[in-house]
């Protein structure tokens, strides 16, 4: 078994508190467990996909909209349209649907959601172009 050291802000470390184990290591392997499990079973890992990828951030953050906007800029050819929502006078959720190679489509979902400031991101893998057995659209 490994040790390792991780950084959390308060409000997470109170929620994973909350969940009532004795011990917050084991906590937390439960939770990157599930995490794990959610991910294998979501989609496909390699091949053309189609993606909506959920995050909610902190707008206020120094400059994180601006390198959210960059990172978006800079895998313009994976990002189709993107929906922003303001939740609250803080907080922003921002909805992009994302269409490629399930490798980059994936990367690039998980370098927006561990930007700093962003709370929470979500990657939905829909199925491979074609339908999910991976035949070609009868729509050309």
């Amino acid at each position: 078994m490994q040790r390792i050291t991780i950084t959390l802000d308060d409000e997470l470390l109170r929620e994973v508190d909350a969940l009532g184990y004795s011990n917050r290591s084991e906590a937390l392997r439960d939770l990157a467990r599930a995490g794990l499990r959610e991910r294998a079973g979501q989609g496909p890992a390699e091949g053309h996909c189609a993606a909506v990828l959920a995050y909610v951030y902190d707008h206020h953050r120094r400059d994180l909209p601006d390198r959210l906007t960059g990172t978006f800029h800079d895998h313009h050819d994976l990002s189709v349209a993107t929906m922003h929502v303001h939740l609250d006078h803080d907080t922003c959720m921002e909805l992009a649907v994302l269409k490629g190679d399930a490798a980059r489509v994936r990367r690039f979902a998980e370098a927006v959601s561990a930007e700093r400031g962003v709370r929470h991101g979500r990657l939905l893998v829909i199925a491979p172009e074609g339908g999910p057995d991976g035949e070609a659209s009868p729509h050309g």
